[in-house]
């Protein structure tokens, strides 16, 4: 017995080095040297400024602004740890709703995230994304016609043409991945921070 268990011990160290020390710091190394903004989290800087990364979404609110997908991520309640309140896109508890489809808590939320963009434009159809959450509740991205949806409320309070917000738009659409994997999308931070670039009127 103790003949078998000298190699074992050996063989179990060298694993655990190589495949839990040497091979992840080999990976994070190349990865750092071949692709370095994407390695150090696709960071999105403005004036010298990290104002987040183009992976994680942020929850924009002002009407001024291009809105992102609901998230159902939370946080703990500071008035009671044992409880949770929500906290979109709280990279630190990335989660998805646990409603499914046959939530009555889910469709009164979807039917009133509805009923307030169908007021902000009546003209044109509600994109499925700007009332469904996504997976992760994380989701940096939209689609071009959710997008495209905003484009009215956000001319409206900037006072800015909507046919240059929907240039803008379409200079931000990313195509799919290999020009046949995913669906086109856009960013909604750098979508804002270019909108924030535009020169004042």
């Amino acid at each position: 017995m103790p003949t078998h268990f000298r190699p074992a011990l050996v063989l179990l160290t060298a694993l655990t080095v190589i495949t839990g020390l040497a091979y992840p710091l080999a990976m994070t190394s190349l990865a750092g040297v071949i692709f370095p903004a994407k390695a150090a989290g696709s960071l999105i800087e403005r004036n010298g400024t990290i104002v987040g990364s183009s992976l994680i979404g942020q929850n924009f609110t002002g009407a001024g602004y291009f809105h992102g997908r609901p998230s159902a991520t939370t946080a703990p309640d500071p008035a009671d740890a044992s409880k949770s309140v929500p906290a979109p896109y709280n990279a630190a508890n990335s989660s998805g709703s646990n409603l499914g489809p046959t939530s009555a808590a889910l469709a009164e939320r979807v039917k009133g995230d509805v009923d307030a963009l169908k007021a902000e434009n009546a003209a044109a159809p509600v994109p499925v994304d700007l009332v469904t959450t996504s997976g992760s509740g994380l989701d940096p991205d939209i689609s071009p016609a959710a997008a495209d949806f905003q484009v009215p409320r956000i001319a409206k309070n900037r006072k800015i043409a909507e046919a240059q917000l929907r240039d803008l738009v379409a200079s931000h659409t990313e195509g799919r991945a290999l020009g046949l994997l995913g669906e086109p999308s856009v960013n909604v931070l750098a979508l804002n921070l270019a909108l924030d670039g535009l020169p004042k009127r």
